[in-house]
């Protein structure tokens, strides 16, 4: 198997099939094996039930479903280590970064990266609908926040379109602590830790209007940021 897609999923009946489609109709055309993974996040609608009708329709189509919510980077990490793919790309349900951008990152991958990360900061990046102020502030004060605890040399950590070689995944996921807000940062403190060579690229990126950060989500964000620290600290990753 060449390339294994992960998308986390909580409630996202009402998307889901849109984004699914986009990544079927692009994979189908490749030269390669692949797999496309959905974690169901013990979502409370009929996520569930749609992606098992899909499966019969789309080929290598396959459903973790989980009862209960463990957060999405359990989702991530769950779908990362049961995937088959010498690649391992994880990508929003949304479809923020559409699928056909993963070109590039088979490109370095290929040329000895071992992992390669999307960006929405860097020269090349092309945020065709920007997010709300009050998100921009949030988020570049959560920037500022992991560059003083947890420095990673990346300008954009939270993009959700990350690819891994099989070897890089299962050495960073499996030590993987974090499920829900930080999880991003912990990977890629992880990888850093590790010595895995890391390339960030920029991306197109198309904000939700659906999707929303409260006040209280950024508080916990910044809480496991810290806690990433004390892990660093304590050698917990060793």
């Amino acid at each position: 198997m060449y390339l294994s897609v992960i998308i986390p999923a909580y409630n996202e009946e009402k998307r889901i099939e849109k984004t699914l489609l986009n990544v079927h109709e692009y994979l189908s055309t490749q030269p390669y094996e692949y797999e496309i993974i959905v974690v169901n996040d013990g979502s409370k609608d009929g996520t569930s039930a749609l992606i098992s009708s899909l499966s019969n329709k789309f080929k290598n189509l396959k459903l973790i479903d989980n009862k209960e919510n463990h957060g999405k980077g359990w989702a991530v990490r769950q779908g990362m280590l049961e995937a088959s793919g010498d690649y391992r790309l994880f990508m929003d349900a949304d479809n923020s970064t559409t699928v056909d951008q993963v070109s590039g990152f088979l490109t370095y991958l290929a040329e000895g990266y071992d992992i390669v990360i999307g960006s929405r900061r860097i020269k090349g990046a092309n945020i065709a609908v920007r997010q709300p102020w009050f998100r921009d502030f949030l988020g570049g004060t959560f920037r500022f926040v992991v560059h003083t605890l947890v420095p990673l040399g990346v300008t954009d950590s939270q993009a959700g379109f990350k690819c891994f070689s099989r070897k890089a995944s299962e050495d960073i996921f499996s030590r993987q602590t974090i499920f829900r807000w930080a999880f991003d940062v912990e990977i890629l403190a992880i990888a850093r830790k590790m010595k895995f060579k890391i390339k960030e690229t920029p991306i197109r990126w198309v904000n939700d209007a659906d999707s929303k950060v409260k006040m209280s989500g950024m508080v916990k964000m910044l809480f496991e940021v810290l806690q990433v620290r004390i892990n660093l600290i304590t050698r917990k990753y060793a």
